[in-house]
C-alpha cells in the first residue's frame, strides 16, 4: 500500500512538472526531484525509467550525484519563466494574482540561482553526445 501511494505521488509529480514546463506558476524541477524521490521509494523500475529518461535523466543524475544543473539550462528556464510570468502579470487583472505570481517566480528564480551550476569538465560520456 506504501509503494502505492509512492507511485501515486510520483506520477502526480511527474504530471505537474509536465504542467510547469508551459505554465509559469508550476516550477518543474522540484517537481520533477519530488517524482524521483518518490519513484525511488516506490517502484525501482519506474525510478530507472526517469532517471534514464532522454531529456530529464541527465539533469536528475547530475542532481542526484551533487554536480548541479548546467547554466545553459539556469538561463533557458529563467527566460522562459520570466517571459511567461511578464505576460501573465501584463493580462491577469487582479493585483493579488500580479503579486502572487511575480513571488512565484522570485522564489524559483532565488532557488535556480542558489543551486550548484555543473561545471561543463564534469559532463559524462554519455552526456555530451546527447548536448
Amino acid at each position: 500500500m506504501k509503494k502505492t501511494l509512492y507511485n501515486i505521488a510520483g506520477t502526480v509529480a511527474l504530471l505537474l512538472a509536465i504542467v510547469g514546463i508551459f505554465l509559469p506558476l508550476l516550477p518543474t524541477t522540484p517537481f520533477v526531484i519530488l517524482a524521483s524521490a518518490c519513484y525511488m521509494r516506490g517502484s525501482g523500475r519506474m525510478h530507472h525509467w526517469l532517471i534514464n529518461q532522454r531529456h530529464l535523466g541527465p539533469y536528475l543524475r547530475n542532481y542526484h550525484e551533487g554536480r548541479g544543473i548546467p547554466l545553459r539550462a539556469k538561463v533557458v528556464a529563467l527566460a522562459f519563466m520570466w517571459t511567461s510570468l511578464t505576460v501573465s502579470i501584463w493580462i491577469v487583472p487582479f493585483v493579488w494574482v500580479k503579486a502572487v505570481l511575480a513571488l512565484v517566480g522570485l522564489g524559483v528564480t532565488i532557488y535556480l540561482i542558489r543551486m550548484r551550476t555543473l561545471d561543463p569538465s564534469q559532463l559524462r560520456v554519455d552526456q555530451i553526445s546527447r548536448e
